[in-house]
This record gives structure tokens, sequence and C-alpha cells, in this order.
């Protein structure tokens, strides 16, 4: 898979290892910066080109950084087609997450699920609140997860069309 990348100052070193991961698990990416580190940039500049590149195609999918990863999220989103989802580390149900009724132990449910729901083309990783690893096993298992379709390619599809 191709990937966009991008991050501002509070990701960059971990997209230095994000893309030395990407490179071992057989994926391809394309940085959207920022070429160097610099403590006053602003994460718009290097996230709208990365969203731009997912929704025309250029890339499959895209996955970006900040420090919190929501304010990425959030430039992300703005461009339509775009639907990238949060990572900020391991989450537990404390309810069911589906009818079976079943409470999932996974801590990256949430992360599996923003694909199989919700189809997400991108993922921001908080860089401040994740380790290495935990990026690794997030973005895994993101890439890998299937859409489901169903009922929920109708929700995925108003998303698109009425924003």
């Amino acid at each position: 898979m191709k990937i966009a990348l991008s991050t501002d100052h509070a990701g960059f070193e971990q997209l230095k290892q994000i893309k030395t991961f990407l490179v071992s698990e057989g994926h391809t990416w394309v940085d959207f910066g920022p070429e160097e580190l610099d403590p006053a940039d602003d994460y718009p500049d290097f996230i709208f080109p990365a969203a731009h590149a997912v929704v025309s195609g250029e890339c499959e999918f895209g996955i970006i950084l900040g420090r919190s990863g929501q304010g990425e999220a959030m430039a992300a989103n703005r461009v339509k087609g775009a639907r990238c989802a949060v990572f900020y580390g391991s989450a537990v149900p404390k309810q069911a997450v589906d009818a079976s009724g079943e409470i999932s132990e996974d801590p990256y449910e949430v992360v599996r699920r923003s694909r199989l729901h919700n189809d997400a083309n991108m993922l921001s990783l908080a860089a401040v609140y994740l380790d290495e690893e935990e990026i690794q096993t997030a973005i895994r298992l993101w890439l890998s997860a299937p859409f489901d379709g169903g009922r929920h390619a109708r929700r995925v599809q108003k998303l698109d069309e009425l924003s």
C-alpha cells in the first residue's frame, strides 16, 4: 500500500520510525512534511496535502501525527472525503460494543473499528502518548482491518455526500 505521511514538530521523530516500519511491512510512503524540525510549524500546512493525496487516490491511506493527534485529525477531516480517526492510547470498552453483547478486552478495538465500521482512510496518532511498539501495533491492525460495508456503507456514504 502507498501511505501518505505527515506530522508537525511533535511527531517529527516518530515519523522517521514509522517510515522504517512501513517499509518493513511491505508498504511505500509519501512524506508530506515537514522536512525539518521547527517547533513553530503549523500542522495544517502538512496535514492538508496528505489528506488531499488520500482523497485523490494518490495514496491509499494516510497516517498523521501530532502531540495529541486531535488537531491533525480535525484538519484532515476538513478535506471532503477524508475520514480520519484518532488513536491516543489503548482503550477497553466498559460496555458491549456490538449486538452480540460481548465486551472486547482488546485495547486496540477502537483502531480496528475505525476501519471496520467507519472506513477510516486516515489515522491520526498521538505522538506524546504512544511509544514505538504501540504505534506499530496500531498501524498494523488499522491497515489490515477491512471495511465491513453493509449497514455501515450507508453511513459512510452520508459522511462523504453531506459534508
